[in-house]
């Protein structure tokens, strides 16, 4: 790397014709000539250094043309057919354009090619190792095959970047453009994946006094924070997907970043260096994580779209032992031990659907109809959605539980079907603004217009008095197998009257479905004293009619 001795060595001996000269470079290599330009939906045309373009154009990064953001989802909401191959070159994008407005906004902070290369790539390569229908592969389906391991697609991502540089042999390419290796390296994988805190000497806890990257010093810890902020969640990743995910879905995004990369700044917060905005813009901040929100509960977890992944699910487990796919050295992988081997993961994709579903063998017939149900719409049915106390919330160990706790319940009602747990599919929902029962915009700080340089920290009560008063809730989505009149009859009394028994909210209809159970629930029939059923319409035509006999009165007299 260039530095002012350097150019002090090679007659430049002008302090102000040195920083000049080490600005003009530093901008040649962050805008090169030969730079490659995406006309994308969401963000216009974007520029992507020879660099992402020559790791876009591998089998590996070219895979995610094939895998859907929001995998099952697409069977709802038709225009959600963009996939994680757009995503990824959005994130890099914009993963630059806020380095970049760092990196001009605070000359100080001395961020060089090297940091924005290393950024953006990361950017780009943060969802390499996402499987089949995104969320589902490594949220459903690995945790039913391989109930041993704990893996995350993030894991998958870094095994995956490792196998992109090697086999494509990349490292010259890296050296070519001013990465130093191993160490950017290390830093593009430390921010995928955070640091490393385990079976790592030098990695310890981020809260702790020692510094657990190792890919760059706390100097430029902030860097850290901009493709997947762990501290807070505020990064590039959510910016893309809530504005083409929205965009996709006809949903409105009510989060507007390229305010906060007007914004956007770094302070330090004690002993080390954190992106900051200003302090007006908190309630931006609220309505992004509300967006989230909103995301989760109109599409992400839509109930349609959740046992269609379901569904998804159970045929990918009937189909795992009679897929083959061929990995290193000709070994043969299964759907679920292709993790274990990238040349075989790098072909599996959300074409096993069509696999599946095409395939004559004749053991994969159960998982085929299933498949071809998905198609038809004949789909598992919905029984009812309730939800517990915060104070009472399900813990993830008796989440296989439920469908035997529900199938166990005897309504005081007599029921002419007999139900299984093998007929109860039950989905435990977790709601929250990203940081579990926390408020994330504690985690971020803030600075004002007076004094940039110092930071100050905004509680919810200074903001707005209508902010959310608990930041998590659990749902809890009831589907039966079953479809006959009969069996859905008996499904939702025993759904209601298990509400009942665990002290649940009311399921919305479960006046019309179980008229005779919910009234055994006194505090279900509370009525709210500040209700009002009057119809609207009624007053009007009442006072107007009232006006009428008063206009007739005058009248007479």
């Amino acid at each position: 790397m260039l530095t002012q001795r350097d150019l002090e060595k090679a007659g430049v001996s002008i302090l102000g014709d040195r920083l000049k000269l080490i600005k003009c470079i530093n901008t040649l290599w962050q805008n090169p000539i030969d730079a490659k330009v995406f006309n994308d939906p969401i963000h216009g045309h974007i520029e992507m250094h020879p660099l992402l373009v020559r790791i876009i154009d591998t089998p590996q990064f070219q895979r995610l043309r094939f895998i859907k953001q929001l995998g099952g989802v697409y069977f709802v909401y038709p225009g959600a057919s963009h996939n994680r191959f757009e995503h990824s070159i959005g994130v890099a994008h914009l993963a630059g354009q806020l380095v970049k407005a760092l990196c001009g906004r605070q000359p100080e902070l001395r961020i060089n090619h090297r940091d924005i290369l290393c950024v953006q790539i990361a950017g780009l390569c943060h969802d390499l190792g996402h499987g089949p229908f995104s969320h589902l592969f490594d949220g459903k389906f690995i945790p039913l095959t391989r109930k041993d391991l704990k893996w995350k697609h993030e894991d998958a991502s870094l095994t995956m970047f490792e196998h992109l540089i090697t086999s494509n042999g990349l490292e010259a390419t890296l050296l070519s453009y001013g990465l130093v290796l191993p160490e950017d390296l290390k830093f593009i994988k430390e921010q995928i994946r955070g640091p490393a805190t385990r079976g790592d000497r030098v990695g310890v806890d981020p809260k702790g006094s020692e510094w657990p990257y190792k890919g760059r010093p706390r100097e430029k810890g902030f860097l850290y924070e901009i493709v997947a902020n762990k501290r807070s969640g505020i990064d590039v990743d959510k910016w893309d997907y809530f504005a083409r995910d929205c965009h996709h879905l006809g949903i409105r995004n009510n989060f507007d970043f390229e305010r906060f990369l007007k914004f956007a700044r770094v302070c330090e917060v004690g002993k080390r260096k954190h992106i900051c905005t200003r302090d007006k813009e908190v309630g931006d901040l609220y309505n992004m994580f509300h967006t989230r929100n909103t995301l989760h509960r109109r599409a992400y977890q839509h109930r349609v779209g959740n046992i269609i992944g379901c569904m998804i699910t159970e045929a990918m487990v009937l189909a795992d032992p009679h897929i083959q796919i061929s990995g290193a050295g000709g070994k043969i992988y299964t759907i679920s031990t292709a993790i274990d081997d990238m040349e075989a993961y790098t072909k599996l994709t959300d074409n096993i659907f069509e696999q599946i579903l095409y395939s004559s063998k004749p053991e994969l017939w159960e998982a085929r109809k299933i498949l071809n149900n998905v198609l038809c719409r004949r789909l598992y049915k919905w029984i009812g959605q309730t939800q517990p106390a915060a104070e009472a919330m399900i813990e993830q160990e008796e989440f296989n539980e439920l469908a035997n706790q529900i199938a166990a319940v005897a309504p005081s009602t007599s029921l002419e079907v007999k139900l299984g747990p093998e007929d109860f599919i039950v989905n435990v929902v977790q709601m929250d603004y990203g940081m579990a029962e926390k408020d994330p915009i504690n985690k971020v700080r803030f600075y004002c217009k007076n004094n940039p340089n110092r930071t100050i920290k905004i509680r919810k009560d200074q903001v707005s008095q209508l902010l959310p008063e608990r930041f998590t809730e659990q749902l809890i989505q009831v589907y039966c197998k079953k479809s006959d009149d009969q069996s859905l009859q008996a499904a939702r009394k025993q759904f209601v009257q298990w509400c009942i028994n665990r002290d649940f909210t009311k399921p919305r209809d479960g006046d019309i479905v179980a008229p005779e159970l919910t009234p055994l629930k006194p505090d279900w029939n509370n009525s709210d004293g500040d209700s009002d059923d009057s119809d609207p319409w009624d007053e009007l035509q009442s006072q107007r009619q009232a006006n009428s006999h008063r206009s007739l009165a005058k009248a007479f007299d």
